[in-house]
Formats: C-alpha cells, sequence, structure tokens
C-alpha cells in the first residue's frame, strides 16, 4: 500500500513537472544573438576575405510603444512591438552630396518631445538630423541640414527638464566629450566638455588585445549612452576595441548630465566566455513594462575586424541605485518583456529571464553530409560563433545531425548560419533572400519525426531561433537544407536547448584566486574539475553581495583573470554547468 501511495505520487508529480513545463514553453522567448535579417558590409576593402553579415555600435529607443533598432550600415531600420520580431524599414540616410558608405555608421537616436531624431557618425559638416513623429510609416524630413559640430560615435540624451545633450568620441588618443544642444536649432551651448580618459593602468579590462595583454595599441574608447535613473546619471562607453572578446560598456556615474562622473570598478555590460562574447558600444533602453534592458555590440571578426552582431540583456538598478547588467547564460534562451516578470539581478547570479534550458549538445558526437576542407563538423557545436562547419555545397539536402548522448528535453533550437563561400555580388543590404529547411528529431537515430518544417519559409533568418510549441523527447537531433540564399550550407552554431533529464552538477571544491602585487589588475584562478560539468560560471565583483559580472568557461579548470580594478578588494564565487542546470554557488571568497 505504501508502494502504491508514493508511486501515484511520483507519476503525478511527473505529470505536473512535465505539463507546467510545456505552459511554460508557450511564453516568448528569444536567444542572441538577436535574429534579424543583418546586411552585409558595404565597404569593398572590408571584404577581400569573404563577403560577409555584420553590423554593430546598437541603439533601442522606445518611441509609443514600439521598439526601434538602428545599427551601422543596415540601409534602414528595425521595428518590433514584442522585442522578438523585428521589422525591417529599408531608408538612406545619405544625402546627395554625402559621397561614403557609412550611412548611419554608429548612429545617434534620441527623443525630444513626441519627435525622434536620428544622426550618423560625421566628422563634417555635412551631415544632416533627421526628425520624425511616424518612423514606422518611414516618415523623415531634416531637422538640421547641416549640423555644424559634428561627431563621431554620437549619442542624443534628453533631460527631465527637457535639455538636449550630445556626447561622442572615438579615439585611442583623445577622450569622450559632452555638450548641451539648443533643443530647437541644435546649436551647441558652449564648448564641448571632456568627460573621460580610459585608465588601462588601473581598470584591467580596459585593456587592448584579446587577452587584455595591451601590447600593440592603447585602448580606444567610444560608443557613449546616457541613462537618468533617479537623480543620478549613468554614461556608459565603448572600450577597449570592437574585435575582441573583452569588448565592453563601462560605466561613470555622476550627478549631472556633463559630470563630473566617477568611473565604476568594473564595466556595466561585458561577456567574455560563451558562444557570443563581447557586450560594447551599446544603449540601455526601457521596455513597456519600465523594466531595463542593454542592446550592445558581439563580436566574431573572422572574415574582417569588423564582423558583429547585436546581443540583448536584461538590466536594472538595485537597492543601492547600482545599475548592473546581466549577460550570465547571456547566449541561452531568455523570455521577452512581460508584466509579470520583474528585472532584477537573483541571489544565484541568474536572472527571472533566463529560461533554465540548458545546451544540451556542447561538443557532443555530431555527423554530416559532407565537410569542406578543415570546417570540420564539430565546429558547429563547440560553442566558438568564430569557428563553423561547411558542407561541400549549399544544395538541398545537405544535413548536419547532433547527437545529445542521452534522451532529453527538447525545448528549443538555434540554428547560426555562417557565411562560407558567399556570391560577390552580396554588398550592403539585402531585402530578397531567404532560408529554408527542416528539423528532424529521433530516439534512436533511425526512425526520425518531423519537428519544424521552414520548407515554406521566406525569411531572411541567419541566426534563425526556434521555440518548439510543445517540448520533445530526443537524443538525436537533424537539420536538413532546403534552400540557402548563397554560399555554401555552413553552421557556426546549431545549438539544442532544454534539459537533459538527470542530475545537476555537483558543487566546485577548492577554488582558488591568486592576485599578483606586481600586477593587481590581474589573477590566477583554480578550481577542482567537476565530473559531470562540461562549463563553469565565475561571478566577482568589489562587494560581496553584489558580483553583478560573470566568465563562462567551458572544458577547463583554471583562468587567467585580467580585468579588475588594481586599487579594490574583490570577491569571488563559481557554480558548475550541465545539461540539467547548475550546482550551487561557492561560498563568495576575498580576495585582497
Amino acid at each position: 500500500m505504501v508502494m502504491k501511495k508514493y508511486g501515484i505520487l511520483l507519476i503525478m508529480s511527473l505529470t505536473c513537472f512535465f505539463s507546467c513545463a510545456e505552459v511554460v514553453a508557450q511564453r516568448q522567448t528569444y536567444c542572441n544573438p538577436i535574429n534579424i535579417d543583418y546586411g552585409y558590409t558595404p565597404i569593398p576593402n572590408f571584404s577581400t576575405w569573404g563577403r560577409h553579415r555584420t553590423t554593430a555600435d546598437p541603439v533601442i529607443v522606445n518611441y509609443k510603444g514600439d521598439y526601434y533598432l538602428f545599427s551601422t550600415n543596415q540601409w534602414g531600420y528595425w521595428w518590433s512591438s514584442d522585442m522578438l520580431n523585428w521589422n525591417f524599414i529599408s531608408r538612406s540616410f545619405l544625402r546627395p552630396w554625402n559621397k561614403t558608405y557609412d550611412d548611419l555608421c554608429a548612429p545617434a537616436v534620441g527623443i525630444i518631445g513626441d519627435t525622434m531624431i536620428v544622426m550618423g557618425s560625421t566628422y563634417t559638416r555635412d551631415f544632416t538630423i533627421w526628425m520624425s513623429t511616424n518612423p514606422k510609416g518611414n516618415e523623415w524630413k531634416p531637422l538640421v541640414d547641416s549640423f555644424d559640430i559634428g561627431g563621431w560615435d554620437p549619442a542624443f540624451f534628453t533631460d527631465d527638464d527637457g535639455r538636449l545633450y550630445m556626447y561622442n568620441g572615438s579615439s585611442n588618443v583623445y577622450p569622450i566629450y559632452g555638450v548641451e544642444l539648443d533643443r530647437i536649432t541644435l546649436k551647441p551651448q558652449g564648448a564641448r566638455k571632456e568627460l573621460y580618459f580610459l585608465e588601462s593602468w588601473r581598470y584591467g579590462w580596459q585593456r587592448f588585445g584579446e587577452h587584455m595583454d595591451n601590447t600593440f595599441l592603447d585602448p580606444f574608447i567610444e560608443g557613449t549612452h546616457m541613462t537618468k535613473y533617479k537623480d543620478k546619471y549613468y554614461l556608459q562607453y565603448g572600450a577597449p576595441g570592437t574585435e575582441f572578446s573583452g569588448y565592453a560598456d563601462g560605466l561613470l556615474a555622476g550627478n549631472g548630465p556633463l559630470g563630473p562622473f566617477e568611473a565604476q570598478s568594473d564595466p556595466l555590460s561585458i561577456k567574455l566566455g560563451g558562444f557570443v562574447r563581447g557586450a560594447g558600444h551599446g544603449a540601455t533602453f526601457q521596455d513597456n513594462y519600465n523594466q531595463y534592458w542593454h542592446v550592445a555590440t558581439t563580436v566574431i571578426s573572422v572574415k574582417n575586424t569588423f564582423e558583429r552582431r547585436i546581443g540583448i540583456w536584461p538590466t536594472g538598478f538595485d537597492e543601492d541605485d547600482v545599475m548592473w547588467c546581466n549577460t550570465t547564460f547571456g547566449d541561452y534562451p531568455h523570455y521577452i518583456p512581460s508584466p509579470d516578470i520583474k528585472s532584477e539581478y537573483g541571489k544565484d547570479g541568474l536572472s527571472p529571464y533566463f529560461t533554465g534550458w540548458m545546451l544540451l549538445n556542447y561538443n557532443k558526437p555530431v555527423q554530416a553530409s559532407s565537410t569542406l576542407g578543415a570546417y570540420v563538423p564539430n565546429n558547429a557545436v563547440d560553442e566558438l560563433i568564430k569557428t563553423y562547419w561547411s558542407a561541400k555545397t549549399g544544395n538541398k539536402g545537405e544535413w548536419f545531425q547532433s547527437d545529445l548522448g542521452n534522451i532529453s528535453t527538447v525545448y528549443a533550437i538555434q540554428i547560426n548560419y555562417a557565411d562560407q563561400d558567399v556570391d560577390d555580388d552580396r554588398l550592403g543590404k539585402r531585402t530578397d533572400q531567404y532560408h529554408q529547411y527542416k528539423l528532424f528529431y529521433s530516439i534512436d537515430g533511425k526512425r526520425w519525426n518531423l519537428l519544424v518544417d521552414k520548407s515554406n519559409n521566406k525569411k531572411d533568418v541567419p541566426h534563425d531561433y526556434v521555440q518548439l510549441e510543445k517540448p520533445v523527447q530526443a537524443r538525436y537531433i537533424k537539420i536538413e537544407n532546403i534552400y540557402m540564399p548563397t554560399g555554401k550550407f555552413a553552421l557556426s552554431g546549431f545549438r539544442v536547448f532544454g534539459h537533459g533529464n538527470g542530475a545537476r552538477p555537483d558543487s566546485v571544491q577548492d577554488f582558488v584566486v591568486l592576485r599578483t602585487e606586481k600586477d593587481k589588475r590581474s589573477a590566477f584562478i583554480k578550481w577542482k574539475p567537476v565530473d559531470n560539468a562540461y562549463a563553469y560560471n565565475i561571478f566577482y565583483g568589489t562587494h560581496p553581495d553584489k558580483l553583478y559580472t560573470s566568465i563562462m568557461v567551458h572544458s577547463n579548470n583554471e583562468y587567467w583573470m585580467k580585468a579588475m580594478d588594481a586599487k579594490r578588494t574583490y570577491y569571488f564565487s563559481i557554480q558548475a554547468v550541465n545539461e540539467n542546470g547548475v550546482s550551487e554557488r561557492s561560498k563568495v571568497i576575498k580576495v585582497d
């Protein structure tokens, strides 16, 4: 009788678990990099190593309840009502006399009253500031036909009192600047004010180089953006260089729109590890439920230094008005804005927008229909967006198959196409192309069931993300190519998300952080490997209860830390990651 009773309870519990999971799965989600129809670089000498998609320097503004996304050289912009489905509007913001490829390079977007204003980067006087009260209808007219003072990497900010400011700067020699503009004429009210020079001698994350080694050039400061919260001003800036995994948005806090500002020890947004890396030169905005988000540039830099994408992460302010951006699991599925989710930094380091769906196929066995040279199949499951698998052709019937290792609950799949052998005519924006494919799933790798059919798709989906209507039990997932718009059938990431139907990883033991007196910006971090983990999240910060920055480390049990403030004490914690979730975080340790 006792066994029967507990058996019934177990069945009821499992039934509740799967029915609840299906309900949760209906809530809409997204996954970085965001799936928009990125244009190709319009600059021929930027694509001598191969035609490729790219954009960067994004700004999102919430205007009349819709989200508007502008970024570098897209020959238009996007709008969305939900921050999931983006609609492209073709538009050139160049005037006939502007003889340049840079149509809205690193754009500034502002709101003055009921009017949206837009301007691209310029050092000359012949760039136009545009205005619109109907951007969804693509209705624009010049507000200022020739903006006298210009500005590279500009940003507009309208204060609560209606006064308008511009920030700009992009240099490894000069600082970032700020100036007040007349709200009507947009003429400067006085001279530009120097606001901040980089201090890489103190802040380790500002050092140039992929490994923050500062061996080649001085770091660049660029891409400003201003956010006001309560009575405080938070000026964000990009550094140290757009081609590096450590590309980040630093943070300055002050009591006025032109300072003085105090530099914060760690960046607002940084993403050093994982599939999507980099989180620099971006902007902060609010959703329709008054929650904050941060959009920023992510890094590929294979075909060219300026090969980049866009990511969006939950952001907010804590009870002490400290601004944070949560990039932990920032390339895993997250919920879109919702009235019942409050943006906060959880004590476990995870965002309430994070679904908890884990990556199921990291470095698992794979098969493919064909392989082109050194672009081997394993490259599609190694969690490196820089590497990719390529089939020999782009023909219908080429396929890629991933083994999850055991029967798992699959909630979502992300298909990240790579640019391999793209047609030579792919320069600039294309609105006439699309991808078509089918997804299949199997328990044994022999009998296959259709999972997703996009054989009639007419959308350009270079980073397609498919959330299943209901989760499925599967061990094998396969994609079959139907149609490629150009080039070979190539994947930089075929990523399957869900639950591995097993146990969470064990907690990390023997976590050690060794900080050197010679360079207190740096430390060596090591820990005992966890047998049932494929990755680790290292959390750190300058306050034991505010570990707002994290690094994901795959398949390793050590990390060379280079990003600290040389003048501050730090605190660290670590958790293990596997297909079933995360371990408890280790006890916070203090590092002087």
